[in-house]
């Protein structure tokens, strides 16, 4: 099994956290869908409209990644450079 440098994952993190903000800010700009059928209730949600509070709470998660990612990256770079001076 080969472990991926940090250098990658933190990349790997960092697209994955676009991804998300992606996703999330498309739910949140779908319009919300309004349901006046008669013989629903007041507690049937169906389940394609989008949850606005989820998709909120999700890009914020997205921006939370994409920070540790940037992090790890940076991390990363500060220890090759690291290295790098103590060979030569």
């Amino acid at each position: 099994m080969q472990i991926p440098s940090s250098f990658a994952s933190g990349l790997s993190g960092l697209q994955s956290a676009q991804s998300g903000l992606t996703q999330a800010t498309v739910d949140v700009a779908k319009p919300a869908t309004s349901n006046t059928s008669a013989s629903t209730t007041d507690t049937y949600a169906p389940v394609a409209q989008t949850d606005k509070t989820h998709a909120l709470v999700s890009s914020l998660e997205s921006l939370n990644q994409a920070e540790a990612a940037t992090e790890v990256i940076a991390v990363s770079s500060e220890t090759l450079g690291t290295v790098i001076d103590i060979k030569v």
